[in-house]
């Protein structure tokens, strides 16, 4: 289980990721891009992926994942905070977390920690 406090400081860790209030929920973004956004009072969140990630998200174990409203069709994954593995979900936010970063703070990044870096693998 993963609290939502535990989710904002995990995306929160990654390189110039910043919080911000939109839509009535917390959305995490680096360098004004979003990456991923919930609601405290919330059980889901929504994290950016590849509309192939999340097929295979949902597939593998649609107890955890789903498809969010709104952003589903672009490819981000619902995540059940209170069934995520939380290392699996630290890799989720740093694949999301590079899908919205630039190219060059994303080769920092992995330059820093190595290319596996945050990604549970």
């Amino acid at each position: 289980m993963v609290t939502f406090d535990e989710f904002r400081a995990m995306a929160l860790a990654l390189p110039e990721a910043e919080q911000q209030p939109t839509w009535e929920i917390e959305t995490l973004r680096v360098r004004a891009k979003i990456f991923a956004m919930g609601s405290p009072d919330g059980g889901t969140v929504s994290v950016k992926a590849s509309r192939e990630d999340q097929a295979e998200l949902i597939a593998a174990d649609p107890e955890v994942f789903s498809y969010p409203k709104y952003v589903g069709r672009h490819g981000w994954v619902g995540v059940r905070l209170d069934r995520v593995d939380p290392e699996e979900l630290r890799g989720l936010l740093a694949e999301a977390w590079r899908r919205a970063a630039p190219g060059r703070l994303v080769r920092e990044f992995d330059a820093e920690a190595g290319d596996d870096a945050g990604t549970g693998r």
